[in-house]
Order: structure tokens, then sequence, then C-alpha cells
């Protein structure tokens, strides 16, 4: 039987989702408490995709497949009660074998949390980027609407990203202004490695004012990474949520 979850868990201790060797990873944590509910063997997990070090995820999904009959309603608490506490299973249902956590998702959302506050909060210092400039924030919307639609984000991802086809289709980028707090929310249908954080990054630099909105479709039809701005820090990036059909 096929098993899926919603999994949130803390990247800060974890040197990314996907497994690596010698090191401490979200997927390895997992699979390990599987491998011990499954009494030694081995179970693989998938994921709707890799998150990097130091990025959280409020909605990651996963599957895998188990030969245990645990009501579904179980399997959070089997699996919370040995995983470490920065990872927590919330949900959990059986599913068709057919399905795919990466290749049935339709769309995903992450999102940026950033503070302009003058001095940081040592208590977000793990969660949300801590940015104390003036930005305009009416520039920000103009580039997220230049940004929206189908492009080829070559720009905007590391330029060593090995896949052939970057073409993608953000749906919406939108922005929550909470007091000193901003958040970027992006949908799309897919994101290129560090996409987000690229994206992030280019925004920022818009609302600062050392690159005008106007930029951004050269910035897009150049195909180059160096035209775009930094990549923003891992710690401040969210998988939010990630969306199926039904």
């Amino acid at each position: 039987m096929r098993v899926k979850c919603i999994v949130s868990y803390d990247g800060t201790h974890f040197s990314g989702y996907q497994v690596q060797p010698n090191k401490r990873t979200v997927q390895s944590e997992i699979e390990a408490v599987l491998t011990k509910l499954h009494k030694g063997q081995s179970v693989k997990v998938h994921a709707s995709g890799r998150t990097d070090a130091n990025v959280h995820a409020l909605g990651q999904v996963i599957h895998f497949d188990t030969t245990l009959t645990i009501p579904p309603e179980k399997w959070p608490y089997a699996l919370n009660s040995l995983l470490p506490i920065d990872i927590v299973i919330l949900e959990a249902e059986y599913v068709a074998d057919h399905f795919h956590s990466r290749f049935n998702a339709r769309k995903k959302e992450y999102r940026y949390k950033i503070s302009t506050q003058k001095l940081p909060n040592v208590f977000k210092r793990d969660y949300t980027y801590h940015f104390p400039y003036a930005l305009d924030i009416e520039s920000i919307k103009k580039a997220c609407h230049h940004l929206c639609g189908t492009h080829d984000f070559t720009s905007f991802c590391v330029a060593k990203t090995e896949v052939e086809d970057k073409v993608r289709t953000i749906y919406s980028i939108d922005l929550i202004e909470e007091g000193t707090d901003l958040t970027f929310c992006f949908t799309g249908n897919g994101f290129l490695y560090n996409m987000v954080r690229i994206l992030t990054g280019t925004l920022l630099e818009v609302g600062q004012g050392k690159k005008t909105p106007d930029q951004i479709p050269f910035i897009l039809e150049g195909k180059d990474r160096s035209l775009s701005g930094k990549t923003a820090p891992g710690h401040g990036l969210y998988l939010w949520k990630v969306y199926y059909d039904n």
C-alpha cells in the first residue's frame, strides 16, 4: 500500500531534504524511522521536491510503500513518536499505487519571510531574513507583475543547473505586509534550483532602487544568471504547500 504524508520541518539543523553521505537530512531521518517500523526492511521515501540546507517546510509532501496495516490516522503518531523534534508528520492517508508526490504535483507555493526592522530579532534569526533597509513596495509589485506568467527562468537559477528545460509558469507573487515583516508568496507549476531565493534577492534589489521593474523583462530575455540579483539566504524560505488534483 502507498502512504501519502504532509510533513513540516525546521530546516535549521539539516543539510537539506535529500539524503547526502555523512550529513543529517530530512529524508534520511524519515527513512531511518520507517526502516525501524518495518523491522529493518529498507523503505524509500519520495518527496514533492528537494529543499536546501536551512530551508523550512510547512507542507512538504512525501509518499512511501508499506506492508504494514496501520490505520491512516495512526501513521502520524507512529512516525512522530520516533522522529526528531524538528520533523513532524501532520497528516497521512492511503493513496492509489500510481500516485507520486513529485510527478503528480500540479503547483507549489513557497513563502519567503523578511524582517525590515532596524535591529535583528534574536528569536527570528533562523526563520526570517533580517534586511533593515527601506523598500519601495510599489516598485517590487511592478516587478512581480513582469515575473508572473510563463518564462524561461535561466537568469533566476544557479548557473550549473542541470535541467535543460528552464521554462516555468509563475501563477502569482503576492506580498503580505505585517508591520516590519514582509512575506513574499510565490505560486507556480514548479521552481528551478535556488529560483525562489534568486527571485527574492532580485526583488529586494528592485525595492532598494538598484534595479528597476522595467529591467525584469530584459533579465528574463538575457538568460544569464549574472543579470539577476543576489541569492537570498535559505533560512527565510518555506515550502508552504503542494497542490494536487482533487
